[in-house]
């Protein structure tokens, strides 16, 4: 059995195979449905227009999905995970402003996820128009219904309809490879179009040729989705698969295209979209069914997507913290609910505003090209200090891709007026909450200042045996930031200290560290004062939820059960009463003090961030505590206090 070094399964079986098809290539897969009609539109049919179309579809497909993503990027995994912020946990101490491409691209990612399913949708349900007397049915409709219910669904997970995932995804790609067959059997020559001369002409000869890139381009759209999926069945795996489904997408775009050419010099589709015109009319409608399931397949592979980089991007500290479930044992899968109506509110947007599936195609792709280019600029990082390649050769790749990427930008760059901008809107909306936050928690550390535990040592154990201060708890527990074991904030010892002091028989001090790896589950523990001062770094991977208060427990079962640090011998804080032990924590939050005085960037952005700060989670919740067990104390933030203050005294006789 091959096995992952971080655990997860890597072998190759019929079964990983399945779970390849299932979960992997729902995006990428669906393409057939809207990539030709969108290229060829209501243009007058040539070979120069077709063959070129096609050609340029499957140089595209080698170049970005099979060259850059499926042989190079799948390689920067980290830990068997993959995705933009996995990419960057790697490289990120090899380039001080990653930081910032990184969250455009995810930002991007996110804003161009949010028409994946509509588009998908919307392409499948229009085939109910090709049967007679339902020409004028309303789709937008059905559209919103499904999209509906496949997000109300989300709050139970998807592990028990899962399983029909993989071999519903083989059904579809061996329908495209059956029903493109049956086409290029009429018309054998449509296989000169792999030549590149001919995507050359199409390029050069063709009028607004180039344009038409931006429909090329949705052929190679679920790519950097097919990278942030790895970590869901291995390399091996999807290297495996991509062979049968690559090979299925072009037999179908070229069996598309021989039905186009059987149309005739100068004819045009009138509106038909050439995916259903192959079928014959007896299959018609299991042929919608069976692109209805997969585009549902695809959506979900989206919103699966999206709940893991949101999770990242909480871990890494771009995103607010919000509520995060499992609604299943399975490892990975997790819901986030204001996600969750953030994405349903986004497709029906999309839906209502595009009305159908042509529409949104002309404004499809444009932020994903963006995604792309930063995947690539983070990937020359990886290739060139992680993996040690020359890096001439490594340049001539990034110069390479980010031509393409570039052309197909510039190429996109036209579905602005015609709905692009909405896209690149949210992206930015995105954007602005990922950089608030990471400034404003850069700033918050910024001016954080630590102390040395070591000058408090005597005055703890003075304390904490002190029996004429009232005892606050015989376990204190304070989260702290600071990274070394001799260091606290000075807030926590004024807490401690000042006004009522706070005597405890053992004063914890715990620092949740967000580790590079994304499953790492760890503690170490430096004993600062015999049996009085504790320091405990838990290590937390990005992609764990934290369970601060479960983990605590856990330590100080350990404890006793190994006799460590005489917990086996001393008083817990349980009576005959009460057998729990007597633990509180306490968590100290900022907030922005009034007497600061800001320039208009620093008060937009730190006033954003504690904005977002007060409609995210707390500390408490966000770090897994109980209500019951905490206590929560406020402290200001004075960033720029006001210099001076004109106040004059009137005399009032």
């Amino acid at each position: 059995m091959a096995e992952h070094k971080n655990g997860i399964n890597n072998k190759v079986t019929i079964g990983t195979l399945l779970v390849a098809l299932g979960i992997i290539y729902g995006d990428i897969g669906t393409s057939p449905l809207y990539v030709l009609k969108a290229i060829v539109g209501e243009k007058p049919i040539t070979e120069t227009l077709v063959y070129g179309g096609i050609s340029c579809v499957f140089w595209t497909i080698t170049f970005l999905t099979t060259l850059k993503y499926i042989v190079l990027t799948l390689r920067a995994d980290n830990r068997g995970e993959g995705g933009i912020f996995s990419l960057y946990a790697l490289v990120k101490r090899y380039g001080q402003f990653l930081i910032f491409p990184t969250m455009i691209g995810a930002a991007t990612m996110l804003a161009d996820g949010m028409i994946t399913p509509p588009i998908s949708v919307s392409s499948a349900v229009e085939g109910i128009t090709n049967f007679k007397g339902l020409e004028n049915l309303p789709t937008v409709p059905i559209v919103i219904i499904i999209l509906s219910v496949l997000f109300f669904f989300q709050r139970y997970g998807t592990h028990k309809v899962g399983g029909t995932f993989g071999p519903a995804m083989l059904i579809w790609f061996s329908m495209l490879s059956t029903l493109g067959l049956i086409q290029i059997i009429e018309h054998p020559q449509i296989f000169k179009a792999l030549n590149p001369f001919y995507a050359y002409n199409f390029l050069a000869n063709y009028p607004s040729g180039f344009l038409l890139l931006g429909g090329v381009f949705l052929a190679t759209t679920g790519a950097e989705a097919l990278y942030a999926d790895l970590g869901h069945c291995g390399i091996k795996n999807i290297q495996i698969t991509w062979a049968g489904v690559k090979t299925a997408l072009l037999l179908n775009y070229m069996g598309q295209a021989a039905w186009i050419m059987n149309l005739g010099e100068n004819a045009t589709l009138n509106g038909r979209n050439p995916f259903y015109e192959i079928m014959p009319e007896w299959f018609l409608i299991f042929g919608i069914i069976i692109a209805t399931f997969a585009t549902i397949i695809a959506s979900q592979a989206m919103i699966s997507g999206s709940y893991t980089l949101i999770s990242e991007a909480m871990s890494l500290n771009f995103w607010p913290r919000v509520a995060v479930n499992q609604p299943s044992e399975v490892k990975g899968q997790i819901y986030i609910p204001s996600i969750n109506l953030l994405l349903w509110i986004g497709c029906v947007f999309m839906v209502l505003h595009f009305d159908d599936s042509t529409k949104m195609e002309a404004a499809y792709g444009l932020a994903i090209t963006i995604t792309m280019l930063v995947t690539t600029y983070l990937l020359s990082f990886y290739l060139r200090f992680i993996l040690k390649w020359n890096k001439f050769f490594v340049y001539a790749l990034v110069v390479f891709f980010a031509s393409i990427e570039i052309t197909f930008f510039l190429a996109n760059v036209n579905k602005f007026s015609d709905g692009g901008y909405i896209t690149l809107i949210i992206a930015a909306c995105f954007i602005f909450i990922m950089y608030s936050v990471f400034y404003g928690r850069k700033i918050r550390n910024k001016l954080t200042k630590f102390v040395d535990i070591g000058k408090y040592v005597n005055i703890l154990k003075d304390l904490s045996k002190d029996e004429s201060i009232p005892k606050y708890a015989t376990h204190l527990i304070f989260l702290t930031k600071a990274n070394f074991r001799h260091q606290v904030e000075e807030k926590i010892i004024k807490s401690i200290l000042a006004k009522k002091p706070k005597r405890a028989d053992i004063y914890w001090f715990v620092h949740i560290n967000h580790t590079e790896e994304p499953y790492t589950l760890s503690y170490d523990i430096s004993e600062l004062a015999d049996d009085t001062i504790i320091k405990v770094n838990i290590n937390i991977g990005f992609r764990i939820q934290p369970r601060t208060e479960l983990y605590f427990k856990k330590i100080v079962k350990d404890l006793i059960a190994n006799k460590e640090l005489n917990f086996h011998i001393r008083p817990d804080g349980s009576t005959k009463y009460n057998n729990e032990p007597d633990f509180k924590f306490i968590v100290i939050e900022k907030f922005l003090s009034v007497e600061n005085e800001f320039s208009l960037r620093e008060g937009l952005l730190l006033n954003s961030y504690f904005f977002l700060k007060r409609l995210s989670l707390s500390d408490e919740t966000y770090f897994g505590l109980d209500k019951s067990d905490i206590e929560v104390e406020f402290s200001p933030l004075l960033y720029h206090p006001v210099e001076e203050v004109i106040l004059t005294r009137e005399d009032t006789n």
